[in-house]
């Protein structure tokens, strides 16, 4: 077989969705196709650092609706949440920030009405890893502070405010899809955490751990600038 080595193909680099990078190759040596992989394993790589010194916005909205049948009574369940968060990516992989969750939530069974409202606030750091120019994979690791209020409505003019204060840390890994210009979309499948709740007036102190991988969905956007 002769030993000139002819190779001839379009290539393309996509970077973050604009920059391409066309070329056709004519390889005649080993040398130069090795200097040729070591140039797209540059851009690659570019890809995963473009992102160093920028500002990340992202943030999930979230809303179930739910009906129990039961043989005597029907609950009806409404919950939403909302949880933005704003960091900076100081390192190719790694970035930190602050994070805030609003949530209420809404069970009704014709004689008894419960609400819930609740907010976190802290700070959080996420560690990512590009997989290609599309896809990346993350963890996002928070911590923080956390109030809960509750309000009961029983029958005739029953009434009780129940009111908590706690903190919570927990670890969330997503997949992010790069949609154009860093522009994308997040999932989650749920993670694994700890918090803990102080009820006033005498009221118990809650600890609970919670290991949610599979029983919740969670999508969002995320836009670094």
């Amino acid at each position: 077989m002769p030993s000139k080595v002819f190779l001839k193909k379009n290539i393309k680099f996509l970077i973050h969705g604009t920059v391409v990078v066309k070329g056709n190759l004519n390889f005649k040596n080993k040398s130069q196709m090795k200097k040729m992989l070591v140039v797209a394993a540059l851009a690659i790589c570019s890809f995963a650092s473009a992102q160093k010194g920028t500002i990340l916005v992202g943030g999930n909205i979230g809303f179930t609706s739910e009906t129990t049948d039961y043989s005597s009574s029907e609950v009806k369940t409404n919950e939403f949440s909302f949880s933005p968060k704003v960091g900076y990516q100081f390192n190719d992989n790694w970035t930190i920030g602050g994070e805030f969750t609003v949530n209420s939530a809404k069970d009704n069974t014709g004689s008894v009405e419960t609400k819930d409202n609740g907010f976190k606030f802290g700070a959080f750091a996420r560690y990512a890893v590009p997989l290609s120019q599309t896809f990346a994979v993350y963890a996002d690791m928070g911590a923080g502070f956390q109030n809960a209020k509750t309000k009961v409505y029983g029958p005739g003019n029953a009434y009780a405010k129940y009111k908590a204060d706690g903190m919570y840390v927990g670890i969330t890994p997503a997949l992010f899809i790069n949609m154009k210009n860093s522009f994308g979309l997040n999932f989650s499948i749920g993670g694994l955490g700890y918090e803990t709740l102080s009820y006033d007036n005498n009221g118990p102190d809650v600890n609970s751990f919670f290991f949610n991988f599979g029983k919740t969905v969670n999508i969002g956007i995320s836009k670094n600038f």
